[in-house]
């Protein structure tokens, strides 16, 4: 499994790059392949698709649009062919905000999606993406108490709308705190 690959970009195309990284040339599909200048070097993180007839590698600038393509493939009914086009003509907010609104024309802009798979991306997705407006608390501070709530059962959308009010800096402290907030 790759991680990332770090080298040149040797050739750009409609829907990949290739990427040189000491004299290997890997063909990468990814979103917006025309953001990438040739001869350029760039690290760019990476999805390996393996199936009976295919191995293809994905790739992708950031951590956050990796997270958000593995989050979309795990879809029903989405693949990996369908989820590359979201990422290239949405933003990441747009499409965190999407889903989390339920807001299923947005949805239906991207190519191939119709109203069946926009409302199972909504479905399987609602409460579990992480937009950067609450990555800052994502921090080690809270990563204990954000697991805890989960493991009582409360949804990722609801754990975010209470971290901003969390002043207590034990984990068992948060832990109540968190949940005296969550019952209010």
């Amino acid at each position: 499994m790759y991680s990332y690959v770090t080298g040149k970009i040797d050739l750009v195309e409609s829907n990949y790059v290739v990427i040189d990284n000491n004299g290997i040339g890997y063909q990468i599909y990814t979103p917006n392949p025309y953001s990438f200048a040739e001869g350029e070097q760039y690290k760019v993180y990476l999805y390996q698709y393996v199936r009976e007839d295919e191995i293809s590698l994905y790739g992708f600038k950031t951590k956050e649009e990796k997270s958000l393509f593995l989050k979309l493939i795990e879809v029903k009914g989405l693949g990996c062919k369908m989820a590359l086009p979201i990422l290239a003509t949405g933003s990441i907010e747009g499409i965190i905000d999407a889903i989390e609104r339920e807001n299923v024309l947005y949805l239906k802009k991207f190519p191939k999606i119709g109203d069946k798979v926009a409302r199972q991306i909504i479905l399987d997705l609602k409460g579990k993406l992480v937009s950067s407006n609450t990555t800052n608390f994502q921090s080690k501070d809270y990563s204990e108490l954000i697991e805890a709530l989960k493991a009582l059962g409360y949804k990722q959308s609801d754990i975010n709308k209470v971290l901003p009010n969390i002043t207590e800096e034990d984990v068992e402290k948060q832990i109540k705190e968190a949940l005296r907030l969550l019952l209010k």
